[in-house]
């Protein structure tokens, strides 16, 4: 395999991983700022209060984007990982 492909390939595989990982991080920066400001404003300092609701926001967000993360993954793998290995 040749230098530029192995770094095109590199570089794609960073930028689906980018993508997928866009979802969960934005919305746990989202839920991780709103729950930061909830605490400043009420002065309630509860160590649950900052992980529960993330987590939760984060589970809800990986199950409705599961199909598009996984699609993403597939269609990787089968454009231009497995061509590669299959050595066409």
């Amino acid at each position: 395999m040749q230098e530029a492909v192995f770094f095109d390939i590199l570089r794609q595989g960073l930028w689906i991983a980018v993508v997928i990982a866009a979802p969960l991080l934005g919305v746990a920066l989202v839920m991780g700022v709103a729950i930061g400001l909830f605490q400043a404003l009420t002065s309630v300092q509860e160590m649950t209060l900052t992980f529960v609701p993330k987590v939760g926001a984060m589970l809800i967000v990986f199950w409705v984007s599961m199909t598009f993360m996984s699609g993403m993954l597939v269609s990787f793998f089968s454009d231009s990982i497995i061509p590669l290995i299959a050595g066409s």
